[in-house]
């Protein structure tokens, strides 16, 4: 199985070493991170793609930092626009009900048996912006939606893996970021040799 993983940054990608899968760095946000997935998919036309990274936990999501999840869904929680009554988000507008059923990306990809917890993603440029609608999504991060939405679009095999760094508050300072890059990394490894037992 040809796999290729993704990290957003440098700092993500430090601690992983591995000769049976290549990487690369997206870059962070969502649309450096559309161009990556794209170009990758067309020159290297990987088995799977795996992005991997940290993200921030919501509160009421019962995650913790440094704990590692597969992301089921995301949606791109900043794509909207402001009116008097606050933020609006596309798909809540009522003259686009298909934007409605498309705005939440689906990974259907997901083990049968997966090895971590299944979280809910929000991707963002703005993060921990205040005006978003969290209550159905359990982590925010950068650029899984546009990962989502290229890999959807081009039929391209996908996984998504998420540790903990922080809690998502303006006013909250405790990151663990050498702590959670330590935990995906061990995840994202468990992650590859799983997939690769399950083809011998």
């Amino acid at each position: 199985m040809k796999i290729t993983v993704l990290f957003p940054t440098q700092t993500e990608a430090s601690l992983f070493q591995r000769d049976d899968v290549s990487t690369i760095i997206s870059g962070v946000g969502l649309s450096a991170t559309a161009h990556a997935t794209t170009k990758l998919i067309c020159q290297q036309k990987p088995d799977l793609l795996i992005m991997a990274g940290i993200a921030g936990a919501y509160p009421h999501s019962g995650l913790k930092i440094g704990d590692v999840t597969l992301i089921t869904t995301e949606v791109e929680g900043d794509l909207g626009f402001f009116n008097p009554s606050g933020f609006v988000h596309l798909a809540h507008l009522p003259i686009d009900m298909e934007f409605e059923r498309r705005h939440t990306l689906a990974c259907p990809h997901i083990p049968a048996n997966p090895l971590f917890p299944l979280a809910r993603s929000m991707s963002l440029n703005a993060a921990m912006a205040p005006f978003v609608d969290t209550g159905e999504v359990d982590l925010e991060n950068m650029e899984g939606a546009a990962f989502f939405h290229v890999c959807l679009q081009e039929n391209q095999a996908f996984l998504e893996l998420r540790a903990i760094s922080n809690f998502v508050n303006i006013h909250n300072d405790e990151w663990d970021m050498q702590g959670s890059v330590k935990a995906m990394t061990a995840g994202l490894h468990r992650l590859i040799d799983s997939l690769l037992q399950s083809t011998q």
